[in-house]
């Protein structure tokens, strides 16, 4: 039976990077929201970025049962940020009987300071599709992300 992998993380943690070595070892498929928003909407969602996530999620969550139902593992790389979301998919997956894991990149902040620096000089060159997280976005994400507790956690990875 296939199972999701539910991505928490921090931004920039190494969530995407963690996933795409999982596909490999589980011959799953990665769905990103942050990859679709970039691809069609680039860096400037403006105030329309939080209704593009909402949606993305909920046509993601339907996209994964087509894959599971056809023997596909299925790795959901979009942080998972609060309580509220780990709860949200565990409870959608469960209740169709589905197995499902946290995986949670727990990153350090002098880590992911150094990360988020790195990332964003490979953003200004061009040489990665990824957001650019100034200060104020960082406060931001920073402010918003609840670290999971450990009965939440399957997997905990350390960066």
């Amino acid at each position: 039976m296939p199972k999701v992998v539910l991505m928490c993380g921090k931004i920039c943690a190494g969530k995407s990077t963690y996933a795409e070595r999982l596909r490999t070892e589980l011959g799953a498929a990665v769905l990103s929201v942050d990859e679709i928003t970039l691809a069609l909407f680039g860096q400037h969602t403006g105030e329309k970025h939080d209704e593009y996530v909402e949606k993305l999620e909920n046509y993601l969550y339907r996209k994964s049962i087509d894959l599971l139902e056809t023997g596909i593992n299925v790795i959901l790389d979009w942080g998972f940020w609060t309580r509220a979301e780990r709860d949200r998919g565990r409870e959608f997956y469960g209740s169709r009987g589905i197995e499902c894991e946290l995986h949670y990149i727990d990153v350090s902040d002098k880590a992911w300071r150094e990360r988020l620096a790195r990332r964003n000089a490979a953003v200004e060159a061009g040489e990665v599709s990824a957001y650019y997280v100034d200060e104020g976005l960082a406060a931001k994400f920073e402010g918003i992300f609840e670290p999971p507790d450990g009965d939440e956690i399957d997997v905990r990875i350390n960066r």
